[in-house]
């Protein structure tokens, strides 16, 4: 009974310190956001500022920011059209990978797997000149390109589930008349609802959060996104943490929302496939 005892100790012990690990950052970053630059020098990053010296000038700071909106816009702009061609070449490959057979499968599978081992720096000249090569360098439609034909994380998601729904609903439906384009519209592509859940939310929170792709292949200021938005606060010459804190919060509010509105598909879908032979 001791034993046992113990063992939940460690555990809820485990599970609060994984809870700690998560929120202290986003603590640490609000208390930030609601201090004085002067507040920053003299008080620890762990506590909050006193009652009559909290602020809110380092959002309204970055709420007024002309560059804000744009950034909103862009991103929003970037991962809506990324997320339905990742969502609709990714089911519609993953059907026909786990329902056809055809010669060089085995092949195809493989190269797909390979572009997963190969680390994305390693061929970052090879995409920055197939851009260039395509007049898409400092337009918005390059890191849409880059976000769907570089990450094949949802290929294999979208497999999993697909391989988890029984052949006898495609042959029921088949043999009542479904074409194979009505059997992927009409029964494969809704019972896949889990799954375009997750990946949504993992391609949502990272095309939100990645600065690399949109600073490189979209230096414009017209061209913005949220996370370049920020390097305006992030650097040398006009370096403000606490407005750099606010923008950080204000910007993790559209991840938060994603994350809400879908993860009750997850929950409830997991066990969506239907029949399972």
């Amino acid at each position: 009974m001791y034993r046992k005892a113990l063992t939940q100790f460690i555990k809820q012990i485990i599970c609060l310190g994984m809870v700690v690990i998560v929120i202290a950052p986003i603590l640490l970053t609000l208390f930030a956001a609601l201090k004085t630059k002067g507040d920053m020098a003299v008080t620890s990053p762990l506590l909050l500022p006193a009652w009559n010296r909290i602020t809110f000038e380092n959002f309204r700071d970055v709420l007024t920011d002309k560059y804000l909106l744009l950034g909103f816009k862009n991103t929003g702009i970037i991962l809506l059209i990324s997320l339905f061609f990742n969502v609709m070449f990714g089911t519609i490959t993953a059907f026909i990978i786990e329902r056809f057979q055809f010669k060089g499968k085995k092949i195809v599978v493989g190269l797909f797997f390979m572009g997963m081992l190969i680390p994305t720096f390693v061929t970052e000249i090879a995409r920055f000149q197939v851009i260039q090569g395509l007049h898409l360098y400092n337009t918005i439609w390059a890191p849409i390109v880059i976000y769907v034909a570089s990450d094949l994380m949802q290929l294999y998601i979208y497999r999993q589930f697909i391989s988890g729904i029984s052949v006898a609903l495609d042959e029921a439906a088949l043999l009542d008349g479904c074409s194979y384009f009505g059997l992927f519209a009409k029964i494969i592509f809704p019972l896949l609802a889990p799954a375009t859940a997750t990946v949504c939310i993992i391609k949502a929170i990272n095309i939100i959060n990645d600065m690399y792709i949109p600073y490189l292949y979209m230096p414009k200021n017209k061209l913005r996104t949220l996370t370049t938005f920020l390097m305006n606060y992030a650097n040398a010459q006009q370096g403000s943490w606490q407005t750099l804190a606010a923008g950080i919060i204000i910007i993790m509010i559209p991840t938060i929302a994603i994350y809400v509105f879908f993860q009750k598909y997850i929950l409830a879908g997991v066990a969506a496939g239907a029949v399972k032979e």
